[in-house]
């Protein structure tokens, strides 16, 4: 109970100078988005087991140190529906439109077999959260809180500079996920959102929050992994002593890799993966007119303060 209070107070003091500033519905600010990140809910602090250092100086000693593991926003995710207008407004020149070679999004005039299904095109640029470097601060101030494993506002993914395999995916559709039913598929049984792969803006869905998030999970999805076929930064580090980024990438489904915090059109302070409602729930209350969203993506970090040269073993997993 200690951890989680001084986790709370330290996040909280360092964000008692930032104003938000009000935008547009479905639109969002870095303030707002950095704000968003003291939610203890997704944090999900907790003390997991002990690190064993051998310090020496003039002589040797075995020193300890509490492990800790929480939740640290990595990535905020947007994905919307005109090229150059990403809602998070702050980085919306980081994506312009590329005459000849990105065109807008939307819904696509024609359907697919199945008519209750729409194909809807979407931009999804994944950056840095603003809040990554704060967690960072904080480890320096205290070895019980987790730095990130990336660099705030650094961009990952802009999908206008991936026209050809976002736009195309004709590699993508060679993999068996691509073309096999139930394979990496978001979604439950009577609740099925989408495919995976292949890793591209086109997605067929009547629901256009759902039609977002799908394509959120697919960026997601291509940026925590190594040598995807498209234009990208991974988002891969690696684990050092007393460190331990997520030791997995993202699965759809699958909490124990990732957590979804919505921060527009409307801001929760909860994490959860998809899908987070019963199967025959509605999501008009999430759906934005202009077809834009933004989520920050949580991944699972572990840690314990340094307090040797050497760690000799670890607890907790």
């Amino acid at each position: 109970m200690q951890s989680r209070a001084l986790l709370n107070g330290l996040i909280g003091l360092c964000l008692t100078v930032l104003a938000t500033t009000p935008v547009q519905a479905g639109e969002i600010s870095t303030a707002e988005i950095v704000s968003s990140a003291v939610s203890p809910a997704c944090v999900d602090y907790q003390a997991v087991g002990i690190c064993a250092w051998l310090f020496c100086s003039y002589g040797c000693t075995v020193r300890t140190s509490v492990k800790v593991k929480h939740y640290v926003p990595e990535l905020v995710v947007s994905s919307y529906n005109s090229t150059g207008a990403n809602p998070w407004t702050d980085v919306a020149a980081m994506s312009p439109p590329v005459s000849g070679r990105a065109e807008g999004g939307g819904n696509m005039t024609g359907r697919h077999a199945n008519a209750r299904d729409i194909l809807r095109f979407k931009n999804v640029d994944a950056i840095g959260h603003p809040a990554t470097s704060m967690f960072s601060a904080l480890n320096n101030m205290s070895g019980m809180i987790c730095a990130s494993g990336i660099f705030s506002m650094n961009p990952h993914f802009l999908s206008t500079l991936d026209t050809v395999g976002w736009r195309h995916a004709l590699v993508e559709r060679l993999y068996p996920q691509a073309y096999i039913p139930g394979m990496r598929e978001l979604g439950r049984l009577g609740d099925n959102w989408g495919n995976i792969y292949p890793r591209s803006g086109f997605v067929s869905q009547s629901d256009d929050y759902r039609g977002g998030a799908l394509a959120a999970q697919r960026v997601a999805d291509l940026v925590t992994r190594s040598n995807s076929p498209h234009v990208y930064q991974p988002l891969t580090p690696a684990a050092r002593d007393g460190w331990w980024p997520p030791l997995s990438a993202v699965v759809e489904g699958d909490a124990s890799t990732h957590t979804w915090q919505a921060l527009a059109p409307s801001l929760e302070n909860s994490c959860s993966v998809w899908p987070d409602r019963g199967p025959l729930a509605s999501y008009g209350d999430r759906t934005d007119g202009s077809g834009d969203y933004v989520w920050a993506l949580w991944r699972p970090y572990s840690c314990c303060e340094r307090r040797g040269q050497v760690l000799l073993v670890h607890t907790g997993g």
